[in-house]
């Protein structure tokens, strides 16, 4: 059974910047967590962030950017987190690995997560097309990585794979 990385914040866990959760209320995530696919993961946890944290965003560039070395992380205050989201994306990368899992969901617009839209490294709320650190780290590795928003498009993908299993009937 292909499992599925998918980021704590979207199935409610207090892990974001702001000490909050960001639900995502679908019937399928609610299937596939009775069902053992979900392995759920804060990459800038893993990485050594506390919550709640400053923001962060990529400055320079995209996720890709940041693990070639030509594009920072940077908290709204000014520290350099780039080191943690490093760590955070190489850590879900290993647990991707460990638990299984052939799919993200992961949450849009984040430094680590975002996979379609990231921001622009402003703190102005302008997003730009790009991806994070763990998307872009995950997807390099043969990770199908899927948006918040592309959950449609992850249960074809999931329904496809089952079709696939030897014991699906």
């Amino acid at each position: 059974m292909d499992r599925i990385l998918i980021s704590a914040c979207l199935i409610g866990r207090p892990v974001r910047y702001d000490g909050a959760g960001k639900l995502l209320a679908d019937p399928r995530v609610d299937r596939w967590q009775t069902e053992g696919r979900l392995v759920p993961l804060c990459p800038e946890l893993l990485g050594g962030l506390p919550v709640p944290r400053p923001p962060a965003e990529i400055v320079g560039g995209s996720g890709a950017d940041v693990l070639a070395g030509r594009a920072r992380v940077m908290t709204a205050t000014g520290e350099d987190v780039t080191a943690a989201f490093v760590a955070g994306a190489e850590a879900a990368l290993d647990l991707a690995r460990r638990g299984g899992c052939a799919y993200a969901l992961l949450i849009d617009r984040s430094p680590s997560c975002g996979s379609l839209d990231i921001y622009d490294g402003s703190f102005s709320g302008r997003r730009i097309g790009g991806a994070g650190v763990t998307a872009v780290l995950l997807a390099a590795h043969g990770l199908s990585v899927f948006a918040d928003r592309e959950i449609d498009r992850l249960a074809e993908a999931v329904e496809i794979g089952r079709r696939r299993e030897p014991d699906a009937g």
